[in-house]
């Protein structure tokens, strides 16, 4: 009789590790001021879809962008406040993360040598941040020590031009700055001059230089603001902030290069779009075969099909966010669920993701933060 609980938590243990395995932190960026006060956490598990309550994890300046290491130990954060002409040591911040308790510790800043930083990623090595940087129309890139901690700008390269957008567009914006897989390639869409930059990245120095060809344009009016990568490399999906349209892109796998495959709108068929809208996030789904953008005003996650051999889009759905100006959303690990931040309305919202169709679910929880804008997640230990 004795063995008995012996055996019954030999059985248990696989279960009861598999259900630990699906807990992670979600770290929250926002855009502080009388509301918000830095990076906010919740506990998320994947199992269930639930929320714990957020709570404050760093105070800092507008963190409207987060990146985590590979290796989960290191979390960073743009200053979007920050002006490099009034404060070169302002820009972004090294945390690091305990991922028993979501405590983070700030390890180091780093000035950026440019003003209105917008967007970050770390390479897939962990040995390089990149940042775009939408007031001076740049991107950097900065070492990242084995501590965690960033090292001064390696790389600082400006953009030049305009395009036709009265005010949007008198000169460059980098939005964005994504790491193909590979680790070999950089891709900068700027909203000001109508173009996708592309960049050679050399991890091991932490550097970046212009790829031959070193652009790819859009339509004018276009403003490209972010772009995702199928997980095989092969297609590039660009989301246009002015037009509202979704680009799709086949990648040169030697060069980088991309080709225009297709332009699908992000609303309706045959809506235009009204004043006060716009769009904001692309993400691929982990699995390769749905992709998901955000519409601010319109308030809604636009999802679509991939076609697997040529990368095309088909529209599946527009599903409400539930809140107002979703700025950004994240779909988990798992790729079990989509996590809509409400940067108007104050919520995170969580959507189940079926895994079939890509069609988003309402999972009836939502969680109140102030003025969310990015969410990451790093798996919590057991």
């Amino acid at each position: 009789m004795k063995k008995f609980p012996r055996l019954l938590a030999f059985f248990l243990m696989p279960i009861l590790a598999s259900a630990a395995a699906t807990e992670s932190f979600v770290f929250l960026g926002t855009y502080t001021g009388p509301k918000s006060k830095g990076i906010y956490r919740a506990k998320f598990d994947a199992a269930t879809g639930r929320l714990s309550a957020a709570e404050l994890a760093a105070e800092c300046s507008s963190p409207s962008f987060l990146a985590v290491h590979p290796n989960g130990k290191f979390l960073y954060a743009i200053d979007e406040k920050a002006d490099a002409a009034k404060d070169p040591k302002r820009g972004v911040a090294a945390y690091a993360v305990d991922a028993r308790t979501g405590t983070l510790t700030l390890l180091n800043e780093q000035g950026i040598g440019s003003s209105g930083p917008c967007h970050l990623e770390v390479d897939a090595t962990g040995r390089c941040l990149l940042v775009a940087n939408y007031g001076g129309g740049t991107v950097v890139s900065l070492p990242i020590a084995a501590d965690g901690r960033l090292g001064p700008v390696q790389s600082h390269l400006r953009h030049a031009g305009s395009s036709v957008h009265a005010t949007r567009q008198k000169g460059p914006h980098a939005h964005a700055i994504t790491i193909a897989p590979g680790n070999r390639f950089a891709y900068a869409p700027d909203l000001g001059i109508d173009k996708v930059m592309i960049y050679r990245l050399d991890a091991a120095s932490a550097t970046l230089a212009a790829a031959a060809p070193d652009s790819v344009s859009l339509p004018p009016g276009s403003g490209p603001r972010h772009i995702a990568l199928r997980p095989d490399g092969k297609f590039a999906y660009v989301i246009n902030e002015l037009l509202c349209t979704m680009a799709v892109f086949a990648v040169d796998a030697k060069s980088g290069a991309l080709t225009a495959v297709q332009s699908i709108s992000t609303l309706p068929p045959g809506e235009a779009v009204q004043r006060g809208q716009s769009t904001a996030e692309v993400a691929v789904h982990p699995g390769g075969k749905f992709l998901y953008g955000s519409n601010r005003g319109h308030n809604t996650i636009v999802v679509y099909a991939i076609e697997a051999a040529t990368g095309r889009l088909t529209l599946v759905e527009h599903q409400s966010t539930q809140g107002q100006t979703p700025r950004h959303f994240a779909i988990d690990p798992s790729g079990g669920w989509l996590l809509a931040e409400n940067q108007g309305t104050d919520t995170v919202v969580v959507f189940r993701i079926d895994p079939k169709t890509g069609r988003l679910t309402p999972s009836g929880q939502s969680l109140a933060v102030p003025v969310p804008v990015c969410a990451v997640f790093v798996a919590a230990a057991k």
